[in-house]
Formats: C-alpha cells, sequence, structure tokens
C-alpha cells in the first residue's frame, strides 16, 4: 500500500519524499479517530524511504571518490618475499582527504575468529546515516614465509591487524598498487611540468563535477569540460569522464 492510500483522501499531496511521509503522518497523527495500524505503516515506510535515499548517497559518494583516485606508489620492502608494498601510513595520506571531503568515515575494530586468525572489521559510515561493514580474516600464528616461528604471538597479533587494516583500506576504495610508466604514486614528484598541468587541470574538473547538485548545473559543466579539451569528449581525461558520469547520475531523478 502507498502512502498516498494511507493518506487522509481529503487533501491529496504527493508523496515522494521522507518530508512529505512526515507530513501526512502528521495530519494522521492530529485526528482523533487515527488508525494506530496506519500510523504504524506510514512510520515504516518512512524508515524505507530515509534508508533507502541515505544507502543512495552513500553510493554517488563512493563513486566520486573512486573516480579521483590515483594509482599509489610502492614505500616499503618486505625482504622476506622480496615484494615492495604501499605502507598504511602512505594509503592513508593519499586517501583520506579524498573520503572525508564526501562524508565518509571509517572505524577499525576487531571480532572473534579462528584460533590464531584475527578478522579485522572496518565499518565505513557516511553523512547520510548508512553504513556498511567489511571484514578480512588475517593469520596470526606468527610464522614467516619458510613456515618457522619469527615473532611471538602478541607481536603476530598486531601485525595481522595492521595488515588487515591496509588490505581493507584498498579494497573498501579499490586502490591500485604499484608504479605507473604515465603515472605518479600521487604526489607529483616525478612529473614533468606539462604532466602536472594536465593532472591539476582534470582535479580542478573533478572537484567541480563533484560538487554538481542540479541538472542545469551538470550540463552547464559537461559543455566547459568538453570545450576545454577542444570540442573532443574522447579527448576528456578518463577519470573527469567518470566523475561526470557519477554527478550525471546523482543528479538524474530516480524513478
Amino acid at each position: 500500500m502507498s502512502a498516498q492510500q494511507l493518506a487522509p483522501a481529503a487533501h491529496p499531496m504527493v508523496i515522494d519524499s521522507p518530508a512529505s511521509i512526515l507530513a501526512v503522518i502528521e495530519r494522521v497523527a492530529k485526528d482523533p479517530n487515527a488508525d494506530v495500524d496506519k500510523m504504524e505503516r506510514l512510520m515504516a515506510m518512512h524508515r524505507d524511504v530515509v534508508k533507502q535515499r541515505a544507502e543512495e548517497a552513500f553510493n554517488q559518494a563512493m563513486g566520486r571518490v573512486q573516480a579521483q583516485m590515483r594509482r599509489i606508489g610502492t614505500d616499503k620492502r618486505n625482504d622476506q618475499t622480496r615484494s615492495d608494498y604501499a605502507t598504511y601510513g602512505k594509503l592513508d595520506r593519499a586517501l583520506r582527504p579524498l573520503y572525508t571531503s564526501e562524508g565518509f568515515a571509517l572505524s577499525f575494530s576487531t571480532e572473534p575468529a579462528e584460533v590464531e586468525w584475527v578478522r579485522v572489521v572496518c565499518h565505513v559510515t557516511h553523512e547520510s546515516g548508512h553504513s556498511r561493514k567489511y571484514q578480512i580474516d588475517m593469520p596470526a600464528d606468527g610464522k614467516g614465509a619458510k613456515g618457522n616461528d619469527v615473532m611471538t604471538k602478541t607481536h603476530a597479533t598486531g601485525s595481522a591487524t595492521q595488515y588487515g587494516m591496509r588490505y581493507l583500506l584498498k579494497m573498501i576504495f579499490n586502490v591500485a598498487i604499484g608504479d605507473d610508466p604515465d603515472d605518479d604514486d600521487g604526489n607529483g614528484a616525478d612529473l614533468t611540468p606539462e604532466q602536472a598541468a594536465a593532472h591539476d587541470r582534470a582535479n580542478n574538473w573533478i572537484q567541480k563535477a563533484a560538487a554538481i547538485q542540479h541538472p542545469a548545473e551538470f550540463n552547464k559543466l559537461r559543455q566547459e569540460v568538453i570545450a576545454d579539451y577542444g570540442s573532443d569528449i574522447n579527448a576528456v581525461p578518463a577519470l573527469v569522464r567518470g566523475a561526470l558520469a557519477t554527478a550525471k547520475s546523482a543528479v538524474t531523478p530516480k524513478d
């Protein structure tokens, strides 16, 4: 049953938002003969709409964050496995400004897991009120690459937790690790002046796309972006096109 059917018939109104549902609830509540069951159904409908809108805002913000992601270079080497990796500190420096600017907050914790394993959990919350839980199980047996004991159980637990936090951070935001021949690690140290200017130019459009709130603003920005790159949409960098696609989705009315 829709909110329109639940609303009093004397003054029909369009029910398409949490605010309009609340208005119906207020009207029903003022009726001395109000049906309690009807009130409960209206409240449940209101909670569902609020939850849906919050999840939509979460997903749209996640899309905008990932549109700004760049490959992150390694800054540490694991001598045992002879492999390079990006530390949590470097990931945090690159990612925190991006995800906090879109209203995200991360909270890490652990949960019970199998013996000699650590379950690392990350709760990603958004300013809209929606949250999502991510988790990964990491071995904490203190064994090295060759199966020999290399650390105490306490040290192993701490190491497994740090590993889990690092892996979850990469997984949540779909971060690519490693050097790119056509890119740098995100700090601009190896860019030529021309590459740095192109990077700043693209970032400027990405930030503007993330701030779009109305269809008219999107249409105007899209025209400006295409004109800036020679009136050829194919000449617009992929990250900028991705940011435009996310902005369009954010301002397109839902059915």
